[in-house]
């Protein structure tokens, strides 16, 4: 699973679960556009990158503007001359409550974020990847794109459609040497956790049950995930949506 002379692209990648996908692939050779609407947030994933001796750039990106997608593409072809994996990671911490309950400013923040963010990202990094030969992208949806959630309508209803559109690109873009596919973790340890539920303690004894191993996942745990679908190893796989949810909708 090696990812040395590629180049990849992170939105989200101050979060968590991203920031730890970055430094994975840092570690597996890959160049790091590192993205995120936080610049603080991306510029320190951009310095544990190069503690563990990787290559990165960092990119103040608001996923659901154009303008921002295309210059961050643009940023990362010019920092490193090719563009071969996009991992879309961006997403908001979205408010709990019913379709009732929610605000249309919160439902349209969203819907903008999880998967037009997607979409705009895709359109800007394409033509490079084409350009390159081919590449992976990975969308990061959710086993909630899978089953549903109390009081997430918003949230169930991106995820799921993620899933959807990296079916509908796989197909349209196979020709093109792309593989597109998502990535569906279940609850894992990270900041959004804490503003849901409280506390990771909190989080875990919500949680943790629901999955068949007894516990919320690690950053980490979903980072290897993505390197094997970014890298040649998953040459055979495309249109697909790679659970990794200790079990969650196994039951």
């Amino acid at each position: 699973m090696e990812l040395s002379g590629k180049t990849a692209l992170i939105s989200g990648a101050g979060g968590d679960i991203c920031r730890a996908i970055a430094i994975a692939f840092a570690k597996a050779g890959a160049s790091l556009v590192c993205c995120d609407i936080n610049a603080g947030r991306a510029a320190e994933t951009v310095r544990l990158v190069n503690e563990v001796g990787g290559q990165a750039i960092s990119q103040h990106c608001d996923a659901a503007d154009e303008a921002h997608t295309h210059a961050a593409a643009a940023a990362g072809h010019a920092a490193f001359g090719r563009l071969d994996i996009l991992v879309s990671g961006a997403a908001p911490n979205d408010p709990t409550g019913t379709v009732l309950e929610i605000t249309i400013a919160d439902w349209h923040r969203t819907v903008e974020i999880n998967l037009t963010g997607s979409f705009l990202l895709s359109r800007a990094i394409l033509p490079y990847m084409i350009q390159g030969g081919g590449g992976s992208i990975i969308f990061i949806a959710s086993q909630m794109g899978r089953v549903g959630a109390a009081g997430r309508p918003a949230y169930c209803a991106t995820k799921g459609a993620l899933i959807q559109l990296a079916k509908a690109m796989a197909i349209d873009h196979a020709p093109q040497n792309i593989r597109v596919n998502t990535l569906s973790p279940g609850a894992v340890a990270t900041q959004r956790m804490t503003y849901r539920f409280g506390s990771f303690e909190a989080a875990q004894a919500e949680m943790g049950p629901k999955h068949l191993l007894g516990r919320i996942g690690m950053p980490d745990e979903i980072a290897g995930a993505a390197v094997f679908l970014a890298s040649d190893a998953a040459s055979f796989v495309t249109g697909s949506d790679l659970l990794v949810d200790g079990g969650y909708t196994a039951i």
